[in-house]
């Protein structure tokens, strides 16, 4: 899956560039500590903007196109903010034979952005899943902890605007 960046302008503030600083200074001598700079970035900003991977590059003399390559690599990396309320629609077998692809495609619709995006107001983002082990209420997403099965998708616009 494609990671998509983030069209929302970085806002990093200087107490998160010093605490980024601190984690790469005291690991910039073992490049192997890479993966763990990184996560502890993503900890710090919520996520891995450019101008963050540039940051790690340069800290730990690490050319920005591993940095980048690594971020889009493992799921556990965004390079896009979550909004507030995080939507995430499982694509796994069950809820996708169940028609979990028009879910997706109605929450895209309803919130004006793709999966792996984030609304400009970061009030809601969206990311697809593959499987939260609800293949029962097939299909499924959740909204941050709330978890909503068995969906149509004339169910999408309601449960948006619950937390709107």
């Amino acid at each position: 899956m494609l990671k998509k960046i983030s069209k929302i302008p970085f806002k990093g503030t200087a107490e998160q560039e010093q605490q980024l600083k601190a984690v790469i200074d005291a690991n910039k001598n073992d490049k192997s500590m890479l993966m763990h700079v990184m996560q502890e970035a993503q900890g710090i900003y919520g996520y891995l903007p450019y101008e963050v991977q540039v940051m790690i590059a340069e800290g730990m003399d690490i050319p920005i196109e591993k940095i980048y390559g690594v971020s889009t690599f493992y799921a556990q990396f965004a390079l896009s903010p979550k909004g507030k309320y995080n939507i995430s629609v499982c694509l796994g077998t069950a809820c996708y034979v169940k028609g979990a692809q028009s879910i997706l495609d109605k929450v895209e619709e309803e919130l004006g952005i793709s999966a792996g995006e984030c609304t400009s107001d970061a009030s809601f983002s969206i990311e697809e899943c593959r499987c939260i082990g609800a293949c029962g209420l097939a299909p499924v997403m959740t909204v941050n902890d709330d978890v909503y099965g068995r969906l149509v998708p004339d169910d999408i616009s309601g449960i948006i605007a619950k937390y709107q």
